[in-house]
């Protein structure tokens, strides 16, 4: 057998994880999650709960996976990938043909996206939403390389995804900045990922709900109603995904379009990840440091608001700032290029009154304890998601407050395992709400449980530096497909 051969063949055969900890500690139990959610060519964020493809998940679920399985990190990516429309888009659900129908709402019946989507270039053989999520996919493909660069050259991987991740964020900037500033909208709450946010609550106050009988929610099969979003701002998501399908996914500032921190800061990492995947395949990066630079000058001039030390959303439609406190405005510390007296005032205000990180709360609230809204419990109005502690680890560290981002690390990695590897958790004790057995959270526990080698924080996609091209050891996983799954809903 050729080296090609070996490098692409050398998880077969293997169906137990390398496990640094031993039986039963935290690592394998992480591992088993994903095991647990695999499909066969994809990880389902969770079995009971939300049983297709979802983007962002899978890019963090793959930043995860590069520890134990480099190529089923890559396959993770390639598949999500391979459901990108015509437009760019990267789709927001990829549907499993063989879920019922009934097991999630919205289900492909409803978005129709073959038909309703076929201007926008919707694939013809798979079914999707016609909306999208955060752009964290160049970061995670950027990272997936870097676990195994002799397995991602033999595969080729960077050189098949590349263009459709340029494809993907060049979308972005010329279809949805609906603003004209040089940031991007999102036009659904479900696109920005923080579903049910007190930040949309002004924007969505616009918008007329569907009637309740016109749809089933299937979340509250598998979740108690007052951890859910309520029936009235339901109606509001599934009206305004009703008009943009029935637009045939046609982009434009109407009732909805929000400028989120977040999504905008995801795309400049993204961007950075991007140059260096172009530097790679030996091409100019230049241009593309240069347009993430841009997204960060973006974010100061229209997000930032110097006086409360956050990031807030920019209400297109109805002009101004939107003056709630969500951990969307935190999550800029990612970006390596923020000024320093910008990233120490956004360090202030985690750990001050208003997200408390470190006294009040082990993990990083959702949402503003000081809110109106808040509410420990119900969904992205104030639990604490691993997803986002996780960036925020990331951007502590990026901007050397490494003791902080080390105590954020220690409790991540507590909370994940003790919750069962919770969808998320009460920011004050720690208790599992949503689902269990959570993709990312799985997978970015075991991001944070592997040693040193990627903790540099240039290897997140930030420029001028980079991890070694050497092999960074790493263990297999089974890539056998567990089938069977049913779910709920999820935006």
């Amino acid at each position: 057998m050729d080296r090609t051969a070996q490098l692409i063949a050398r998880t077969a055969g293997h169906t137990t994880a390398y496990d640094p900890g031993g039986t039963g500690s935290p690592h394998s139990r992480a591992v088993r999650v994903l095991q647990e959610n695999w499909t066969g060519t994809s990880t389902v964020p969770s079995r009971s709960l939300y049983p297709h493809q979802w983007s962002w998940d899978s890019a963090f679920i793959a930043i995860g996976l590069r520890h134990v399985s480099p190529v089923r990190a890559q396959t993770e990516l390639e598949t999500l990938l391979a459901a990108q429309w015509g437009d760019g888009r990267v789709p927001h659900i990829v549907f499993n043909p063989s879920v019922p129908l009934d097991a999630y709402f919205p289900s492909p019946d409803f978005w129709r996206s073959s038909v309703a989507g076929r201007a926008a270039g919707a694939p013809r053989t798979v079914q999707t939403s016609g909306i999208v999520q955060p752009p964290v996919h160049a970061l995670a493909a950027w990272l997936v390389h870097c676990a195994d660069p002799g397995l991602s050259r033999a595969r080729g991987f960077l050189s098949r995804v590349y263009p459709r991740l340029a494809a993907w964020h060049r979308y972005l900037l010329h279809r949805r900045d609906l603003g004209g500033g040089g940031l991007v909208s999102v036009v659904h709450p479900w696109e920005q990922g923080m579903d049910n946010s007190p930040c949309w609550d002004a924007p969505l106050a616009r918008i007329t709900p569907a009637p309740a009988r016109s749809f089933r929610r299937a979340d509250l099969d598998h979740g108690a109603a007052e951890d859910r979003p309520t029936d009235l701002d339901y109606g509001r998501y599934v009206r305004l995904a009703t008009d943009y399908r029935d637009r045939g996914y046609a982009d434009g500032a109407r009732e909805f379009a929000v400028e989120d921190p977040a999504f905008n800061a995801l795309l400049a990492a993204s961007e950075h990840a991007l140059a260096r995947i172009a530097h790679e395949l030996g091409a100019t990066a230049t241009a593309r440091h240069a347009r993430a630079e841009r997204l960060t000058t973006a974010l100061l001039e229209r997000l930032w608001d110097p006086a409360e030390g956050m990031f807030f959303c920019r209400d297109v439609v109805g002009g101004g700032l939107i003056r709630e406190r969500g951990v969307s405005g935190l999550v800029p510390l990612l970006l390596p290029d923020l000024p320093r007296d910008v990233a120490r005032a956004v360090v202030r205000t985690l750990y001050g009154r208003h997200f408390g990180l470190g006294s009040a709360t082990r993990l990083v609230p959702s949402y503003d304890l000081l809110g109106e809204a808040f509410d420990p419990h119900r969904y992205w109005r104030g639990p604490a998601w691993f997803n986002t502690s996780w960036l925020l680890e990331r951007g502590l560290r990026q901007h050397g407050e490494s003791a902080r981002a080390d105590a954020l690390r220690t409790d991540f990695l507590r909370a994940a395992d003790t919750s069962g590897f919770a969808e998320y958790v009460d920011p004050h004790t720690g208790e599992a709400c949503g689902a269990t057995g959570f993709g990312w959270t799985a997978a970015l526990a075991l991001d944070l449980l592997h040693d040193t080698e990627l903790d540099d924080m240039s290897a997140y996609g930030i420029p001028d530096g980079g991890i070694s091209d050497g092999d960074i050891s790493d263990g297999d996983i089974s890539d056998i497909g567990i089938a069977g799954t049913k779910g709920g809903d999820r935006g």
